[in-house]
């Protein structure tokens, strides 16, 4: 089935697959790339990417927020981040929802979570979110703000590990910061949207 991230675009600038292309190989890297036979390049609604042994890595669709299913993927934020904190986040990012105009759905297979081709999928995602902008939100983990950041804690229970993070701060703005996601008074003082003393300030 794989695991799902999306990049929540502000823009819904058109990308060519050679875009994609010329990132990977400015970084050394390479990719085969399949889209419908009905599509084209710089209009794909779904493409494959497979590494050079064929081993297919992720699918990348494109949702526009004006269509179905995208309008449907922004009503099912909306209604689910209500109950998630921090509640400052989770006001933030109801709001802004109304301003994403594509959704790129990465469904990531097994074989991208090898280092070698991870690479691969950091940079087309990295690529893809320099023309279109916007926010991340990851399955089981939750959402970033624009600078990609991660605001909205929906991680399980059992996490661990140090984690870029940030909290709306008094002036309307964002604090960025790493704490211990597994520290539970961190995660406490996050949760009610507050810089975590122990966290170290980016």
């Amino acid at each position: 089935m794989g695991y799902y991230i999306r990049i929540l675009g502000a823009s819904n600038h058109e990308i060519h697959i050679d875009d994609l292309i010329s990132a990977l190989t400015n970084e050394g890297l390479t990719a085969k790339f399949s889209i419908d036979k009905n599509e084209s390049p710089e209009n794909f609604s779904v493409i494959d990417v497979s590494n050079v042994k064929g081993e297919k890595l992720m699918r990348i669709e494109r949702n526009r927020t004006n269509e179905k299913p995208g309008k449907w993927e922004i009503e099912e934020f909306k209604d689910e981040i209500i109950e998630y904190k921090p509640t400052s986040a989770s006001k933030w990012l109801y709001k802004y929802l109304d301003k994403v105009k594509v959704i790129y759905v990465f469904q990531l297979l097994n074989a991208s979570m090898k280092e070698e081709n991870f690479r691969i999928v950091e940079t087309i995602k990295s690529a893809i979110w320099s023309k279109v902008g916007g926010i991340f939100q990851a399955d089981n983990e939750g959402f970033s703000n624009e600078k990609g950041y991660h605001i909205l804690w929906q991680f399980s229970d059992d996490v661990t590990g140090d984690w870029n993070m940030a909290v709306k701060n008094f002036f309307g703005g964002w604090t960025n910061f790493t704490m211990d996601l597994g520290d539970e008074i961190q995660r406490k003082e996050f949760l009610a949207g507050k810089v975590p003393k122990n966290a170290r300030k980016i």
